[in-house]
């Protein structure tokens, strides 16, 4: 696909020697990782973070035209084509967007019923299946949602919510181990434990945290302006669809509290419960009426899929899996007049580091083969990498690791890397042992309340057995008049998910161009391992998912 808009000359010709016309193959590592630049990656990043690709939401054109790009890249280092059609494997997506009109959120307590406002009060989406939904319900308050008995705790024990609603709070007890709070606060993971319970809707409430780095004020803003999507099978049902939960809205702080007044547990004391990882469920002798009207469309998205063959004949059918999600938020609710929101750092910035791993393997092929995959949809609920990882295009028993990348943030000179899951297998030692030739430290997940391990692409690996990890910088500066994490708090909360990440943030090139380095160096010391990476004994995800 021709892109739609004028590149400037000097774009022009810094994207052309990124893709045909590439000189002859470096054989030797040190030579295929020096053809790594800073003008290469600022290519890639001006390319798919420009206005012209409208924020590359999965589904619309802008985003195709990001993955056509990715393909030539793909196709000018000579990778094989590893997708179902060429470079490409579609993804089908029903999506789903809400009548707002027609949400509804009743309280019905002492013989008043209070109706709730749609956005001012309460957000809620569409469902994924029905055209129509309606439930009434008691609501039972169940802390976080999760049962853990293997670790001692459950919000369930002592309530019954069979036929009733539930509201829980996003996370999971701080006391947990973290790689157990990261799996038991999955939505996913908790819908199902509703359902085994008989739970028959899910009200959101909102954290501290959550209140902090995405004020209900945001959320007003956002609500509504892009549909919901899942991936379909290809018996033609939804993914992850809970029909037995027949509706779901999250409320406010504010009329959190005035619904849990006068109930056995005021919200304040909820919300305390939970940060002191203490069950604290019961009844809240109130009913609520969910209900809303849904219109559904289908779109196809793809993943763009390439390959470099390993040299070893025993070893190149096994495959060391890189991820990078290639979509964005598309167009939205302006902010200071801008609407597109470009996704420069994320994820534009991993999609690039992709690209150009992908230069490094096809100049120097290691003995194992390398699986290059730019995924769609990860905004909307990892849904490329799910469905890949459902529908590979190489056996699932052939991929020994996986390493992902998502919104790597070069805001200063960067000292360090967090490996997000390395420490779950046999991947820590070998990524820190790569990292370190490129001048890096490893550091320990600084936040491990925020669950970052369940929530991007790599997960999709995990949950099939295979060992992943999930790059970032860490908050490390090597300028010591730069403090790391107060830059890194700073995006979060003022351009993360915004408009402004687009190509004005500042980018430390030199960073850049070193964790390009050291990524491709992990890949290089897995390929070439005469073992496949290992789960450690005892791992939670490991035995969790590779019994």
């Amino acid at each position: 696909m021709e892109p739609k808009h004028i590149c400037t000359t000097f774009l022009f010709l810094a994207l052309s020697a990124c893709g045909a016309g590439q000189p002859p193959p470096v054989t030797d590592r040190d030579g295929a990782l020096d053809a790594v630049t800073a003008q290469k990656l600022e290519a890639h990043v001006a390319y798919l973070a420009d206005d012209a690709l409208e924020g590359r939401m999965a589904g619309e054109p802008g985003y195709n035209e990001a993955a056509q790009y990715v393909a030539d890249r793909f196709a000018g280092f000579s990778l094989e084509p590893a997708g179902e059609d060429g470079w490409f494997q579609q993804v089908p997506l029903i999506t789903y967007r809400l009548d707002e009109e027609s949400a509804a959120l009743i309280a019905h307590r002492d013989g008043e019923d209070t109706e709730l406002l749609y956005k001012e009060h309460f957000a809620m989406s569409g469902d994924k299946v029905r055209e129509t939904r309606s439930v009434r319900a008691e609501v039972v308050y169940v802390g976080f949602g999760v049962h853990a008995p293997d670790l001692g705790y459950s919000d369930y024990d002592g309530v019954d919510v069979e036929g009733k609603i539930v509201a829980v709070f996003s996370n999971a007890p701080a006391s947990f181990p973290h790689n157990e709070r990261a799996y038991y606060a999955s939505n996913r993971t908790k819908a199902e434990q509703a359902i085994a319970r008989g739970a028959v809707g899910i009200i959101g409430l909102v954290s501290k945290r959550m209140e902090e780095y995405f004020p209900w004020e945001r959320v007003m803003l956002e609500l509504g302006t892009r549909p919901g999507m899942a991936w379909v099978t290809l018996t033609g049902e939804a993914a992850d669809y809970y029909p037995e939960l027949r509706g779901s809205a999250m409320i406010n702080v504010d009329i959190a509290r005035e619904l849990f007044a006068g109930t056995a547990i005021s919200f304040d004391e909820a919300r305390t419960a939970t940060e002191a990882s203490t069950p604290a469920s019961t009844p809240l002798g109130f009913e609520v009426t969910l209900s809303s009207k849904t219109t559904h469309d289908m779109v196809t998205s793809p993943n763009v899929i390439g390959i470099v063959r390993g040299t070893d004949p025993e070893l190149a059918d096994e495959y060391v899996v890189y991820s990078a999600h290639l979509d964005h938020n598309g167009v939205g609710a302006p902010v200071d007049g801008d609407a597109i929101y470009n996704g420069a750092y994320d994820n534009a910035m991993g999609a690039s580091l992709l690209i150009e791993t992908a230069r490094v393997f096809a100049a120097s092929p290691p003995r194992r083969s390398v699986l290059f995959i730019a995924v769609t949809a990860e905004e909307r609920g990892l849904l490329g990498s799910d469905y890949f990882a459902h529908y590979p295009t190489v056996p699932t028993a052939s991929m020994v690791a996986n390493v992902n990348l998502d919104m790597p943030l070069f805001l200063y000179p960067v000292a360090d890397i967090i490996a997000f899951g390395a420490e779950h297998s046999s991947l820590e030692a070998t990524v820190e042992a790569a990292i370190r030739i490129e001048g890096f430290e490893l550091t320990p997940d600084p936040m491990p309340e925020e669950t970052i391990f369940i929530r991007s692409d790599q997960y999709s690996f995990v949950r099939k057995g295979v060992p992943a990890t999930f790059l970032v910088p860490g908050f490390g500066s090597l300028d010591p008049d730069i403090d790391g994490q107060a830059v890194v708090e700073d995006h979060r909360k003022n351009h993360y998910h915004r408009p402004s990440d687009d190509l004005t943030r500042p980018v430390d090139w030199d960073s850049a161009v070193r964790f390009a380095r050291a990524n491709a160096r992990i890949g290089y010391a897995i390929a070439d391992d005469d073992a496949r990476p290992t789960w450690n004994e005892g791992d939670f995800f490991g035995e969790t998912f590779a019994p």
